[in-house]
């Protein structure tokens, strides 16, 4: 389910397995003989444990005790849970989830979301009222308003509860494109290992996912639905700061450093620092017993020697811990589980600057293990009362049959593993020698200054819950007690959440966002910074613009990344100056002169000019001349010739010792493919000029070896009439009039369907989509493309040299037309030439391909021509 493996792909072959065939499975590949690693006698037995045997099989750092909230009869297949206002647990069951090895019954409506409640006070919840029921896989739960959004693909729901009985008697269809990996429609392909959910409702008022590209906001009246960056894979959390936190099963964390609608707002500069960071590179794990049972757990460095798992193969549900009950140095620490290695990981976080690293406290230990080989821990939770929640699905098969390997069922099956189902079990994390706090937030019935109140308080829960009441409540009393508090309040989380839950109520003003701007926390600036946007696009410049740069004195790196970020909303000689500034000031920081260059669109040759030319320190530090690299990269992706003219007479003003001129010809030579032995050939679009400039050619004589090779490279990107060595280019067949119409209604499908990850403009986002612009693989044989569309594609794959870790879900749920309309649309746009793709070539692929399951990946593709 909320798991995956780096390696997909596969066959429907029998494949050898300890000397028998075995039954071969979807997610076997072709030719891998699977014999298991560690012999039968090591394998201890995996009994169902009732709650309190399960609970003895826990082991923490000292200080920590793990205590049962909730279990059988009263849950079943728990994969999210979410507290009211009121305490009360929601918990969303997944009941239709693999009922068998084979699937069998994955579609019966069965699943549910029930609330449970602790009527005596003892910690243990005693009371489950069924709030929706009949669901198909539901997957993601947020409340919202007195109801709940509920994710059952493809759709999301709105169930609202009219009476107060905690059951839901009417729902309103929010979006019918959540989740559509795992529409039914799709049949054997439906797949809900990499389908949206989470739901989560951020400090900036948005509502956010994992697996998804829309960001959705109640306005009150109506659902507001807005493009974002996709991310993650199952599970996603924000910071107190409102930095969403996620990760992939191979890849156990990532983080948006900045609000990423700012990281693709210039086009010439597809991927800078910033969105989906991984603070920490290092992705072993240090289970408690022996791992056999993980899905390639036969393959060579899978299992340490000892039989545990080595690295992460299934790492999903991270969450920032945000209470008041645990030590005071877990606070901002990401907790994530690993149910493949029955596992809690604790990342403690550092921050310098605005980036973050972070590491294992333990080392060679985690801060959650289990020696139960059933304990599947798929979801994490903030609880009110400042604990840990832990969500267990509790079961012995937690991989879905898309990419179920013989090696795994034999080893399910063997050890009984396959059955029971419909177990589960939420646990919470709480101090050792500390009493249980048992009292329940009656906050649905507080008062405004009560709730205003509560954005102050030490644990996120509350301040999150808190402003969400406010903002739905919309009391317009609330408007002088959040004034005052966003100004004056000790607690400066406070003062951020006051300026949010204003904004969400849009009762935001000039005058207060520009006291905001000078508050003496540097995070109360840099939210201030972000909310002052709107004012400074819509008149307000004059009054907010002053105050905005007073903080330009400020020393602080993580000010002056949100001050570039935010000038860049406004095109005025003023902010370029400002922009340019920076920069001199911030020499060493890689975050700040990416935020710099998000800023520039258009602008990019006016600042380089000003900055190279600016009577400041030498420019020679790595960012700095990484800085002027990239600008010269975004002049040529630009494709402005007079632009790139000029850039060339720059270049040749500098002396051959001079590093700036190396730097600006680096940034230009590194946009050059790599060529990859045994991959498609890169493709080399170039940028066609009236005639060879006078000032490149000066450049092609230069005797410094590295000035020499980069020319030579940058050579390769340029052509001109009569160009040596160059043969005249063969003209390009235009399009008959029915191309056109699928190319005008492919455009339309890849806004909807694509845009997302590989973003408008086609160059996709660094850590999450290849480009699609001079893609060999886009633009190569249509017999590829059209399958990567039905399949997906699953890394590691060699794109224009670069490689790329990803898992692009299947596209197939679109018909023929659709599917053919956008690759004629990604074929012939961003001034690519390669032929239109036919409906009919679409449906004698999908014909041929019909009986795979899998996602496709390099390997498999290069064998088809």
């Amino acid at each position: 389910m909320i798991r995956n493996l780096r390696q997909l792909g596969g066959s429907m072959l029998s494949l050898l397995m300890a000397g028998h065939l075995a039954l071969a499975q979807n997610g076997d590949k072709a030719g891998e003989v699977q014999l298991p690693v560690v012999p039968a006698d090591k394998i201890p037995p995996a009994p169902v444990l009732s709650p309190q045997e399960a609970l003895k099989s826990f082991k923490l750092p000292p200080g920590f005790k793990i205590q049962l909230v909730a279990s059988e009869p009263l849950v079943h297949d728990p994969v999210q849970i979410v507290f009211d206002p009121e305490g009360r647990l929601w918990v969303l069951e997944m009941r239709g989830f693999m009922p068998t090895p084979d699937g069998e019954g994955e579609t019966n409506r069965i699943g549910s979301v029930a609330v449970l409640e602790d009527t005596d006070g003892d910690g243990v919840m005693d009371r489950r009222t069924e709030f929706a029921t009949g669901l198909y896989l539901p997957r993601a739960l947020s409340l919202v308003k007195g109801g709940a959004l509920i994710a059952e693909p493809p759709n999301l729901w709105w169930f609202k509860d009219t009476n107060g009985d905690l059951r839901s008697d009417s729902r309103e269809l929010v979006a019918t494109n959540y989740a559509t990996q795992c529409d039914p429609a799709l049949g054997n392909k439906a797949n809900p290992e990499h389908a949206s959910n989470g739901l989560l409702w951020a400090l900036d008022n948005w509502i956010y996912s994992a697996n998804h590209s829309v960001r959705f906001r109640h306005t009150g009246s109506s659902w507001l639905q807005e493009p974002t960056r996709e991310r993650g894979q199952w599970g996603i959390s924000q910071d107190d700061f409102g930095r969403l936190v996620y990760n992939s099963n191979s890849d156990q964390l990532r983080i948006d450093l900045l609000p990423t609608a700012y990281l693709g707002r210039n086009p010439n500069f597809p991927n800078p620092l910033g969105g989906n960071f991984a603070p920490v590179p290092n992705q072993e794990v240090w289970p408690a017993r022996v791992n056999p049972g993980v899905n390639r757990g036969y393959q060579r460095g899978q299992l340490r020697a000892d039989g545990t798992l080595a690295t992460f193969t299934a790492a999903c549900a991270p969450v920032v811990y945000r209470g008041d009950l645990l030590p005071p140095d877990c606070a901002g620490n990401i907790f994530l589980c690993e149910p493949s290695a029955n596992l809690v990981r604790r990342n403690v976080m550092q921050e310098r600057d605005g980036m973050i690293s972070a590491n294992n406290p333990y080392r060679t230990n985690e801060f959650l293990t289990s020696t139960d080989e059933r304990f599947r821990p798929v979801n994490l939770s903030n609880g009110p009362d400042g604990a840990l929640y832990v969500v267990d699905l509790y079961r012995g098969i937690i991989q879905h049959r898309v990419y179920l390997t013989s090696y795994l069922r034999k080893q399910s099956v063997s050890r009984g593993l396959e059955s029971p189902i419909g177990l589960g079990r939420i646990y919470k994390v709480v101090p050792e020698n500390q009493p249980a706090n048992t009292k329940r937030p009656q906050l649905s019935a507080a008062s405004t200054p009560d709730l205003v109140a509560a954005l102050s308080h030490t644990n996120g829960w509350w301040r999150d819950t808190a402003q969400r009441l406010l903002i739905e409540r919309n009391d317009n009393a609330a408007v002088p007690l959040l004034r005052e508090s966003a100004l004056k309040n000790q607690n400066f989380l406070g003062r951020i959440h006051a300026l949010w839950t204003l904004e969400g109520m849009t009762k935001l003003d000039t005058g207060l966002i520009a006291q905001a701007l000078g508050d003496s926390e540097v995070k109360v600036r840099v939210q201030a910074m972000r909310l002052a946007e709107p004012f400074l696009r819509g008149g307000a410049k004059a009054q907010l613009l002053p105050a905005l740069l007073k903080n330009s004195a400020s020393t602080d790196g993580e000010i002056q990344t949100q001050l570039a970020l935010t000038l860049g909303e406004l095109d005025t000689p003023e902010t370029l100056a400002a922009l340019v500034a920076i920069a001199e000031r911030e020499p060493k920081n890689q975050l700040v002169a990416d935020a710099i260059i998000t800023s520039l669109k258009g602008r990019e040759l006016a600042f380089l000019n000003t900055l190279v030319a600016a009577p400041a320190p030498a420019k020679s530090t790595a960012v700095q001349l990484k800085l002027l690299g990239n600008l010269a990269a975004t002049v040529y992706r630009s494709r402005s010739l007079d632009g790139l003219d000029q850039l060339f007479q720059k270049i040749a003003g500098f002396a051959d010792e001079n590093p700036l001129k190396l730097a600006l010809l680096d940034g230009l030579a590194q946009l050059l493919p790599v060529s990859t032995p045994g991959k498609p050939a890169p493709i080399v679009r170039k940028l066609h000029l009236a005639a060879e400039p006078k000032s490149f050619a000066s450049l092609a004589g230069a005797t410094n070896p590295a000035i020499k090779l980069s020319v030579e490279k940058i050579t390769q990107l340029l052509t001109w009439p009569g160009k040596a060595g160059e043969a005249a280019e063969v003209a390009v067949k235009p399009l008959t009039a029915d191309e056109q119409k699928r190319f005008e209604e492919g455009k339309v499908m890849f806004m909807t369907a694509c845009a997302a990850c590989h973003q408008l403009h086609g160059k996709g986002q660094e850590g999450l989509a290849p480009p699609l612009v001079d893609s060999d693989w886009a633009l190569g044989s249509e017999e590829r493309v059209v399958r990567i569309v039905l399949g997906g594609l699953s890394g590691p794959i060699n794109v224009q040299g670069k490689t790329y870790t990803l898992q692009m879900p299947s596209l197939g749920v679109l018909d023929d037309n659709q599917i053919a309309g956008v690759l004629t649309y990604i074929r012939r746009e961003w001034g690519h030439t390669a032929s239109p793709i036919s409906p009919e070539t679409v449906a004698r692929i999908r014909a041929a391909t019909d009986s795979r399951t899998d996602t496709w990946n390099e390997k498999d593709l290069l064998n088809i021509k």
